[in-house]
């Protein structure tokens, strides 16, 4: 009969020691470690003790991904430094939709920012992690077509569309149009308060007839030219005030800046999300028709029309498609949020 392992003997104790000791199988001490909801209470205290008795330390996880191939762990990929995902409210709603999946499929979430520069992809390549999930990103990131040859399954929110990526996006397009042909008004001077145009991120004042529409980021572009179809004739004289980053403070300091340069007409305000419509509300008060996007509660209550658009419902999908595989886009459904009637 073979020695069994005990607590302090110069043999490292193995798991069918701790099988033997607590009169279980193999198995039940691995579902005990890996998924103790899967063995009875009472039975998984019998193991710890077993383990505890014979100086049992439970299986490595880097070791345990090597055998099998697997980590546990979704990827979610920012093209943002990392402390974005916790200063924008878009993004912390996105990942605590990623965030609730992996904690229904007992998976972990690794947060990869991007940087734009050349070691971005083999920061994102590098990460111990099954699937990805990305948070929007430009036109021709190298990051895309290295995760699409990963051979690891991926979805993005928002895009851009990237073969052999799963595309999670609502029309935004369609969205924009419809929510500024909502609020238009005769005698009203329109001002658009715009998302980044580049990686640049520099803030600027920019009339509509100036504005190069191939626009990198997706949902910028797709945004800008909703608005200029609703706006139509309109647009080359329109201001489209851009601001660095998704913040209420820089909403209303692009919106001081615009109404330093036209003076105090009527505007309506048509501002890509709801943070910087409402920065844009502290600056002009109630004279002035705004528009946001997310529909949130602090919004809808300033009066602020606005695009209802889930991202916490965007951020599950992405990482169910993620799970899934798959190719191809899933569209999100969108609906305008009027408090004023």
């Amino acid at each position: 009969m073979p020695e069994r392992a005990r607590k302090g003997s110069s043999r490292r104790p193995t798991v069918k020691d701790v099988a033997a000791a607590a009169g279980v199988g193999v198995m039940t001490v691995s579902y005990t470690f890996n998924q103790p909801s899967r063995v009875a209470a009472a039975t998984r205290q019998k193991v710890l003790d077993a383990a505890e008795e014979l100086g049992y330390r439970r299986p490595d996880g880097t070791a345990r991904a090597l055998r099998s191939g697997r980590t546990g762990q979704i990827g979610v990929v920012l093209g943002e430094h990392l402390s974005y995902a916790f200063d924008d409210p878009q993004a912390a709603q996105f990942l605590a939709g990623v965030a609730e999946i992996c904690v229904e499929e007992g998976l972990g979430m690794v947060l990869i920012p991007t940087r734009g520069d050349a070691g971005d992809t083999d920061r994102v390549l590098g990460a111990a992690v099954d699937a990805y999930v990305l948070w929007t990103t430009t036109d021709g990131d190298p990051v895309l077509p290295a995760v699409a040859g990963s051979g690891r399954p991926a979805a993005i929110q928002g895009g851009p569309q990237y073969p052999g990526i799963r595309q999670i996006s609502p029309d935004d397009t369609a969205a924009a149009t419809a929510v500024a042909r909502a609020v238009l008004e005769d005698g009203r001077t329109p001002v658009i308060l715009s998302f980044p145009l580049d990686r640049a991120r520099q803030p600027s004042q920019i009339w509509g007839r100036e504005l190069p529409l191939d626009i990198p980021f997706p949902v910028t572009r797709n945004r800008l030219l909703g608005y200029r179809a609703a706006l139509g004739a309109r647009w080359d004289t329109t201001l489209i005030a851009v601001v660095p980053q998704n913040l209420r403070g820089q909403g209303e300091k692009a919106m001081g800046d615009v109404v330093a340069r036209l003076g105090g007409d009527p505007l309506v305000v048509l501002a890509m999300s709801d943070e910087l419509a409402l920065g844009a509300r502290a600056v002009v008060g109630e004279g002035a028709v705004i528009t946001g996007w997310d529909a949130s509660f602090a919004a809808l209550e300033a009066g602020i029309v606005s695009v209802t658009n889930p991202l916490r419902d965007q951020g599950r999908l992405c990482a169910r498609a993620a799970l899934g595989a798959g190719d191809g886009t899933t569209e999100v459904p969108w609906a305008i949020a009027d408090p004023r009637v």
